[in-house]
């Protein structure tokens, strides 16, 4: 019977400490991107917050929220300008930072999101503890070269195609509520060409590398960071990969289908990765390379780094 009852003990305090151990690892999962400063997702080129109920940071948010972080997706123009998209990111900083009385943002911005984020750090640092640009247009993109090669200013090819921009961005403001926003995808087109990001850079130059190497990791008190993808063609099933692979064509370097590699650099450069543009926000629909790295595991990863640096 005394043999029994000391079986029993042991069982008991191993069960005891199998479920101490569980709650302890529960409570670090629960804490794991809990960042001292709130978490701001930019949207890039004809991108949203929210539409019909799809996140554009498809699964981001949530999955950053569960580990403790406090996130906010903002919302500015699907089509402009990066100066007009980023007053409108620093109005809703402000208004962030007076909602959760926090004293500054951590700003994460996808593609046009990218200069977006760096235009907020450049005019209000003080409101700014980090800025990591994913797949962002920071020197320009070949693409929106080629655009304006083929449709220059004042032809009629650029009206043509500023009316179905107008559209496309109709739609997205249709189902997203963003119609109170100004549009201007010209605007926005100058500003992703090599000449409308050098001369954004002549303003903005903080963190931006000289080379195709990792730029300077702090700058006025602000931590930029980047990583891009450099993959177009990832999974068969994604119907997006088979125009952003046709795209990538047009490069001649490495490409996630839309911004050269090169192009996305930005402050200390964590990496490249088997993805392509629109995977770089777990799009669509999670679709993926599946022997690669999960988008979400990247933010969730990045969030960590933030919050080890007591940002």
């Amino acid at each position: 019977m005394t043999g029994f009852l000391s079986r029993l003990w042991r069982r008991l305090a191993l069960a005891a400490t199998a479920a101490l151990l569980l709650l302890g690892a529960s409570a670090h999962a629960s804490s794991y991107t809990q960042t001292r400063y709130p978490i701001v997702l930019v949207h890039g080129l004809f991108g949203f917050d929210s539409a019909l109920g799809l996140d554009y940071f498809y699964g981001i948010p949530d999955a950053l929220r569960q580990g403790g972080a406090t996130v906010y997706v903002a919302q500015v123009s699907a089509a402009n300008s990066t100066e007009v998209r980023g007053e409108q990111l620093l109005a809703q900083v402000k208004t962030i930072l007076a909602i959760s009385g926090a004293s500054k943002v951590n700003l994460i911005g996808h593609s046009h999101g990218g200069p977006t984020t760096r235009y907020v750090a450049g005019v209000a640092p003080q409101l700014v503890a980090s800025v990591t640009s994913i797949g962002g247009v920071n020197k320009g993109s070949r693409v929106a070269d080629i655009l304006r090669g083929v449709a220059p200013k004042g032809s009629v090819s650029e009206a043509v195609a500023s009316a179905a921009a107008s559209a496309l961005v109709g739609l997205i403001n249709l189902t997203s509520g963003g119609t109170g926003l100004p549009q201007s995808s010209t605007a926005a087109l100058d500003s992703l060409t090599t000449a409308g990001a050098t001369d954004f850079n002549s303003r903005f130059p903080q963190a931006v590398p000289s080379g195709c190497g990792s730029g300077a990791e702090v700058v006025n008190g602000v931590r930029y960071y980047s990583w891009t993808g450099t993959l177009p063609l990832t999974n068969v099933l994604d119907l997006s990969d088979g125009l952003l692979t046709t795209l990538s064509l047009v490069f001649g370097e490495a490409n996630d289908g839309l911004v050269s590699a090169c192009s996305s650099r930005l402050g200390k450069h964590l990496g490249d990765y088997r993805q392509n543009h629109l995977d770089e926000v777990n799009q669509l629909l999670g679709l993926r390379d599946w022997f690669s790295t999960d988008p979400v595991t990247l933010y969730r990863q990045h969030a960590a780094r933030l919050k080890a640096l007591g940002l």
